[in-house]
Parts: C-alpha cells; structure tokens; sequence
C-alpha cells in the first residue's frame, strides 16, 4: 500500500495560536498570596512576623516605659489612668511626663529609622547614615545657632532644623556629585562635613550664655527630657504629611536598588528618584533632630537590623521604622533608671551601642572588600 492510499484520520491543530490551559502565576518562593475581595497581594512571609514580633516587643517596651519610674506603677493603674478620668495617684506622672515621653521617643525613633533605610538605599552603602555623613550635624548647627542667639522659640526649632539637615545634605551631595553619586565619594565627603559642622556647632556655642550653652550640650547628645505633647507636634504633624511620601519611597526604592543600566532601561528616571528619597530621609532626620536632638547611630542600627531580621534584598521601611522606636525607647528607658536618680540622655545609650558597631562594620567591609 502506497502512503497516499492510507487512511486519513482527524488530526490535532498545531497552530502556535491553539487555545491552551491559562497556567497559574508562578508565586515567588518564601511569599504568601493573600486577598482581600478582587484585590489581591503578596507578602513576605519573613517580613510579616519580623513586623509582628517586633510590635510585641515594642508594646512590651512601651507598657514597660509607663510603668517604670521614681515610683513604679502598676499595668492595671496605667490603663485605669490612660482609659479613665478618675483622680488617681499616678495620674501627673503617667500622664503628664511618660506617655508623651513615650510617644515622642515612638516618633523620633521612627522618623530616623526610615530615613536611614531611604539614605543607604540610595547610597547602596550601610555606613551612610544622617548622624554620620553631616545632616544630623548640619541640622544641629543650625539649631544650636538659633538657640544661642534667641532666634526661634522651642516650637519653631524642628522647622529651623529641616533647613539645617537640607543645606547640610545639598552640599554634601553637590560635592560627592561628579558625573555619578558614588557611594563611597558620597560617605567619606559626609564625613568630613560632619566633623566640620560639630565643629562650628561648638564655636557657635561658645558665642552665647552659658546657661543657654549648657541647654544646647544636653540637647546635643540627645535627650527627650522634658519633652511633652508641644514639643513633639512638629514631628507628629511632619510624619503624618509625609506618609504618602513615605508609602512612594517604599515603592521607588526597588528600582533605585536594581543597577543603573537595568533601571534606566526600565524607563526609571534614577536622578528624581534618588533626590526624591534624600529629600524624605532629610526632612524626616532633620525635624526628628530638631524634637530629641541628635540622637546618635539610630538611623544606622535600625535598617541593617531590619535588613538582617528579614533577608530581603531592599531595606523594609515599617521594620526600619519599628527597630527605631524600639532602640530609642529601650534606650531612654535605661538612660532613665540605669544611674538612678541621675538620668542621662537617651544620645548617650545609643552611641554606647552604635559606635562598636560602626568600628565592626568598618573593619567587615574592609575585610571583605580587600581595601578600605
């Protein structure tokens, strides 16, 4: 039988347009998919109980914080105190002193947590922090010269201290600017900045009365003595207009953390979104600045904590955010009852911390760089 006399039988269409089973999305490994009616998302699974366990330890640190004190309260007189209108002993002290410590020290610790992350992703670089390449010097400055020459009131000083952690921050990236923002060109011109401004800051102090120079050391190291619900509401008001900035830079920092090439030829535009970034870590420095002073090595420790709680390749600003107020929290709480009836300023217990891991951190990446 020859082959054109054999039976011919339907046949399966092989057309490359051939309708096909629609496969489902590939999920990423360690993601969870979840939904909420037709929208739909995915979550870290790592990131969601880093975020969970360290809101617990952050209640525990604040339910901690209002108890604890010349007179220690207890957690059911706490809530009858902050639920309630009853006249309770330890109302005034509750109420009037700790809680607005505690919120204060929440915000602060916050702010420079997220402005850390927005600043190292930027400069793909961990020692670039606020406190360490001069914006939390530049806004000091600024502050300090304002305080000592009676040029604004307590209230307005946050506001004076964003234009500080700007000028400061403008310099710093038009010197580091040479056809690129090079990482460590970026850190090491920061540094000197910083130690120039410290400098000035002193000098400045100098200048005016000693009872007023003796309020700006204090405030220099980093203190949330004395702070109430007016002296916190610059940083309450800038934090709550700045959450859409805030909720974009999470956004945005992905692409800024791909390489030039790849993200420019995604189409991104790295030069507005980088500024864009800066300019929220600034401002969210510079006001937290000007409300507890420079508190030292926050914006450093909180991100790399969160990086390495997490293990994601972007720096997670909620983590971020969370490891802040819980590092300045714990911190004013011991610098309160450490020396007991000596309080120190809470500036103090974070560079006690910060500073011998910023020396490791140095010689880890010398070590694994081969050359500082």
């Amino acid at each position: 039988m020859s082959a054109s006399n054999l039976p011919v039988g339907p046949t399966r269409p092989t057309s490359p347009t051939q309708p096909t089973r629609s496969a489902r999305p590939v999920r990423p490994a360690g993601y969870a998919l979840v939904r909420a009616g037709r929208v739909s998302f995915l979550v870290h699974r790592r990131t969601a109980l880093v975020v969970a366990g360290l809101v617990l330890l952050l209640a525990a640190a604040g339910v901690a914080y209002l108890c604890v004190g010349e007179r220690f309260t207890a957690p059911s007189e706490v809530l009858k105190v902050l639920l309630t209108d009853e006249r309770l002993p330890a109302r005034y002290a509750v109420e009037e002193l700790r809680w607005p410590r505690l919120v204060t020290g929440l915000a602060a610790g916050a702010a420079f947590g997220v402005a850390g992350a927005l600043i190292q992703t930027v400069a793909r670089n961990p020692l670039a922090s606020p406190d360490v390449i001069g914006i939390s010097q530049g806004a000091g400055a600024v502050t300090v010269a304002a305080m000592t020459f009676g040029l604004a009131s307590y209230t307005v000083l946050p506001y004076v201290s964003i234009a500080g952690g700007l000028l400061a921050a403008g310099l710093v990236y038009a010197f580091a600017w040479r056809g690129g923002l090079h990482a460590t060109r970026f850190v090491l011109i920061g540094i000197g900045f910083a130690v120039a401004l410290r400098s000035l800051t002193h000098l400045v102090m100098t200048k005016g009365d000693y009872l007023v120079a003796q309020q700006a050391q204090i405030w220099m190291t980093g203190s949330l003595n004395g702070r109430g619900w007016e002296e916190s509401l610059p940083l309450r008001v800038t934090l709550l207009a700045l959450l859409p900035a805030v909720l974009w830079a999470a956004r945005a920092q992905r692409t800024v953390s791909l390489d030039d090439d790849t993200a420019t030829a995604l189409g991104v535009r790295l030069g507005r979104v980088r500024l864009g970034l800066v300019t929220v870590g600034v401002v969210l420095a510079s006001v937290a600045t000007g409300v507890a002073g420079p508190v030292d090595f926050v914006a450093l420790l909180a991100p790399q904590i969160a990086r390495r709680c997490t293990r994601t390749a972007q720096i997670p600003l909620l983590c971020s955010a969370l490891a802040g107020a819980l590092i300045v929290v714990l911190a004013d709480l011991l610098a309160r009852r450490l020396f007991s009836p000596t309080e120190l300023p809470v500036g103090v217990l974070t560079a006690a911390v910060g500073a011998p891991y910023l020396i490791w951190l140095i010689m880890r990446s010398r070590g694994v760089g081969g050359r500082s």
